[in-house]
């Protein structure tokens, strides 16, 4: 196995900086042998930036209901994830809803039909709602803090969060609902702006943009570990009270 040029010049560059500065010396020179290796590497490119439409974010303030913002929504090309996506997951459910159910981001089975918790988790939310806090979930709000699915389903980035925030918190305002319900680790943990376990988030009240918020746990969680079904339960039914 050869040796690794980057690690060789930068092992002799510090080297010949240490005894510089025993010498006082201003001015290092190279060896040729890694003056050489130095002129011969290639610069790499850098990453293509996306087209950013600024306008997209300006034009927030116009949007006086949801459909107005999923409209904007569609033509928005802030980040990498606008071209890469299948549909836009804007969100469902009832427009003035009291209750808002607020997960990551979509997966595979949303970004291929267009709607928030569609696959397996999303049938036990459905089930959550329906079965547990006996309501329709046409009588709720659910959607995500990020409307394009992320690659292979990773985490989002925090430029994506960055960007996209601005429209889950103009959808909240035009809700107006009476309380949030963040669903899952990176939810909480987004929205909150903190980087506690959804273990510690869970259990007590918290605010977001002044509006009452509820953190638990992840359908899909539940679905690996049914056994924190019950403080789930326990989380929605504080939800319930408000």
């Amino acid at each position: 196995m050869g040796i690794d040029p980057y690690k060789e010049i930068v092992a002799e560059t510090c080297n010949l900086l240490r005894e510089a500065a025993k010498r006082g010396r201003k001015n290092v020179q190279l060896s040729p042998e890694v003056a050489q290796m130095v002129a011969a590497i290639k610069p790499r490119p850098p990453k293509p930036c996306p087209p950013k439409n600024r306008s997209t974010l300006d034009d927030l303030s116009r949007c006086d209901t949801l459909d107005q913002l999923e409209a904007l929504l569609q033509s928005c090309n802030l980040c990498q994830l606008a071209g890469l996506r299948t549909k836009l997951v804007f969100g469902s459910g009832n427009p003035h809803a009291k209750l808002v159910f607020v997960g990551e981001a979509p997966g595979r089975d949303e970004d291929l039909q267009g709607k928030p918790f569609v696959g397996r988790a999303g049938q036990l939310l459905t089930d959550i709602i329906e079965k547990g806090m006996k309501l329709r979930r046409e009588d709720v709000y659910i959607c995500n803090v990020l409307k394009c699915r992320p690659p292979e389903n990773r985490n989002p980035l925090p430029v994506e969060i960055q960007l996209c925030e601005p429209f889950l918190v103009r959808q909240l305002e035009i809700i107006k609902p009476k309380v949030i319900c963040a669903l899952g680790t990176f939810a909480a943990q987004t929205l909150l702006k903190t980087t506690e376990t959804i273990g510690r988030l869970r259990g007590k009240w918290h605010f977001y943009h002044g509006i009452p918020l509820r953190a638990t746990y992840h359908p899909a969680y539940l679905l690996r570990n049914p056994a924190d079904k019950r403080k789930t339960w326990m989380d929605v039914l504080e939800a319930l009270k408000v």
